[in-house]
């Protein structure tokens, strides 16, 4: 059997989402799947009758079976946001023929394929939580082919059944939607180039769906609201007597606003203390039990690169991871509140020119990159 070679859509497309300038994407870890769909292939009819007529033969009809039911399971490690490392093992199917001719008589071939992959996949962000994947990698697989002969035909092979293991390039490209950050569903189309059992070299193509599980990903934590201030109705007018007068009462201090660098306090692209932010946060924290105060505002902030949805996102996780920290080190749960602002409110105005993410303005932004606290109270 022969397998005709068709496109390369598929290595474009997976090139260019390996090759886009990625940011702002998944965080680092451990994540295993599976998948299942349908692989197809190509079987030569033409190459098929030429061997036949080289017997005397003449074909009168051949049965393809260029479709057959495929799965893979993989498991892989997220490198970077946007690059992961990822191996696994698929089955692409059976794949065969039945060809009948005149002097009567059949020729049937058949051919499995298996094997095991190890695979470098790129994520570009697109909208929301729908992402582009495309991937390049190499294949180890084994093709066990088949033959059967009745009537004038006979099998044009040394053996009946053959088998090679071959090593071979692979490429993909898909779609992911997260339905939380730990579980995501993947549409993908992939290419397997492989060698026959006899030989030739073919492709087969599969297209799947299936899921991927993130170990140790966490839920974003939910915005907590400071409770709000109780009313207190006014007391009713005293009856007419003399009463001294009372003592004023203490001038409410200015609010004091304490700004912390988003990159003393964390890595890139991440919402998790690092221990030179909680020795500032615990200085902090120590200032505020001499104070009176009514209520604590944590603002984040993120400079104006990448998506905007992303950004207030980010910016909310580290509010909500400075507020949280604070909790612990003293401040009352019901008197600070935590909230996100993307980029809309910079500090360093209009010095920063341009919107590519380069080395020198990432540096320029780096005062916009903030977490604001706010304290409002008596002393």
């Amino acid at each position: 059997m022969k397998f005709s070679k068709t496109s390369q859509s598929l290595a474009i497309a997976a090139l260019a989402v390996l090759a886009t300038p990625l940011a702002f994407a998944q965080d680092t870890g451990w994540y295993a799947g599976g998948s299942v769909g349908r692989a197809a292939t190509t079987i030569d009819d033409a190459r098929i009758t030429q061997g036949l007529a080289g017997e005397g033969l003449a074909t009168t009809s051949i049965d393809d079976r260029e479709r057959h039911g495929a799965y893979k399971v993989f498991g892989g490690y997220q490198l970077s946001p946007n690059f992961a490392l990822e191996g696994g093992y698929f089955s692409l199917g059976r794949f065969g023929y039945s060809a009948h001719t005149v002097p009567a008589g059949t020729l049937n071939g058949d051919m499995k394929l298996r094997g095991f992959n190890l695979d470098l996949v790129g994520t570009l962000p697109l909208v929301g939580n729908l992402s582009a994947l495309g991937r390049v990698g190499v294949t180890s697989i084994r093709a066990s082919d088949n033959f059967s002969a009745t009537g004038a035909a006979s099998v044009p092979y040394a053996s009946n059944s053959a088998s090679q293991r071959s090593t071979n390039l692979k490429v993909g490209a898909g779609l992911a939607y997260a339905f939380t950050p730990a579980l995501s569903m993947r549409l993908e189309a992939e290419r397997y180039r492989f060698k026959d059992g006899v030989g030739n070299r073919g492709n087969a193509d599969m297209i799947s769906v299936g899921l991927v599980y993130r170990f140790g990903a966490k839920p974003q934590p939910a915005y907590v609201a400071a409770a709000p201030a109780p009313v207190i109705a006014a007391a009713p007018a005293p009856p007419p007597v003399y009463v001294a007068p009372p003592a004023a009462p203490p001038p409410a201090a200015a609010p004091m606003r304490v700004s912390f660098s988003a990159d003393a306090l964390f890595d890139f692209d991440k919402s998790t203390i690092k221990p030179a932010g909680r020795a500032e946060l615990d200085k902090f924290a120590a200032q505020l039990r001499g104070i009176q105060y009514d209520g604590v505002q944590v603002t984040g902030h993120t400079d104006r690169l990448g998506p905007h949805d992303y950004n207030l996102k980010l910016s909310e996780r580290r509010a909500q991871a400075v507020r949280e920290y604070l909790i612990q080190d003293g401040v009352a749960s019901g008197k600070i509140a935590a909230r996100g602002v993307d980029g809309a409110d910079p500090v360093t105005g209009s010095e920063c020119k341009g919107n590519k993410p380069t080395p020198a303005l990432i540096a320029c932004l780096q005062p916009d990159r903030r977490v604001d606290v706010e304290v409002t109270g008596t002393r």
